[in-house]
């Protein structure tokens, strides 16, 4: 019982310029599922614009109305279908039993691989190649590029899989298909595997001191920024959010209220907040 995995995502473009596209989804529910959805469509550039979403706990329907930021007017959307579908669980009854270990996966760190080509430079190279990494939805971390006085390079991509499939020997040689049609017979060699936990270990240095921290990822305003925003009175109101918890309405559910100034990401930092407290929706 279900629906084919291509009619889980549908994606609807606006009929003209300045209208919202729809994104519907239609497919089995699991914990987290609509926060996972929210931040691959806020990573593709996009601004949620309203949003609705109905599940049993069983199977869910979700539709958002979505417009590009303005900093990312171009949205790769066979690429947003792709991975939206990725997120979907599979239609069969196993899906129940596996819900928990997906969850459990998810959790983790996606884990960081190592892509290491030898091949004749040219120009425009390093272009092509991120290009090809980019449709193939795998996230640079990490670039080393070493050429030699000989005309060669040797370039280094510390990559992670947005798909999560890059375990799989199927993804691996897709990966190499594209890489080949674009390296052609100027490569001498490719190699992907997966890093060491050494790798893993440095990337979870930061670079930044608690000051520079404190001061980008603070969460309230000084006094004189708050009056450079220039709020309206009205605004200025909700400055401080206010959270309603009612569990009066009934005995197996809790009803959310929440007031407070909208900004991009919103949507997902709720669901996110509500995921990571382990806290399912039902609306």
């Amino acid at each position: 019982m279900g629906v084919p995995t291509d009619d889980a995502v549908v994606i609807q473009k606006g009929k003209k310029n300045g209208d919202p596209h729809v994104i519907t989804v239609n497919c089995p529910d699991k914990h987290g599922l609509g926060c996972d959805i929210c931040r691959i469509i806020l990573d593709f550039g996009l601004y949620i614009s309203k949003g609705d979403v109905s599940t049993d706990g069983i199977w869910c329907y979700m539709v958002f109305w979505v417009v590009p930021h303005l900093s990312s007017p171009f949205v790769r959307w066979p690429s947003l279908k792709n991975r939206l579908q990725s997120l979907c669980p599979s239609c069969s009854v196993t899906f129940h039993f596996e819900g928990q270990a997906s969850n459990s996966a998810a959790a983790a760190a996606s884990p960081v691989y190592l892509l290491k080509f030898f091949c004749l430079d040219r120009k425009g190279l390093l272009h092509d190649v991120t290009q090809v990494l980019s449709e193939l939805e795998l996230t640079i971390q990490k670039v080393k590029v070493t050429t030699t006085p000989d005309g060669r390079v040797l370039d280094l991509f510390f990559i992670t899989d947005n798909m999560e499939l890059l375990h799989t020997k199927e993804r691996q040689d897709d990966t190499y298909k594209q890489l080949n049609a674009v390296l052609g017979e100027s490569c001498i060699s490719c190699e992907l595997k997966l890093v060491g936990p050494e790798y893993e270990r440095h990337h979870g240095i930061s670079s930044l001191s608690p000051a520079i921290a404190e001061e980008l990822f603070r969460f309230e305003l000084s006094d004189k920024e708050t009056r450079s925003q220039a709020l309206s009175p009205d605004m200025a109101k909700l400055k401080k959010a206010s959270v309603v918890i009612d569990n009066s309405l009934s005995p197996v559910h809790t009803l959310l209220q929440i007031v407070c100034v909208d900004h991009k990401g919103l949507f997902y930092d709720v669901l996110r907040t509500l995921k990571d407290c382990n806290i399912k929706v039902f609306c």
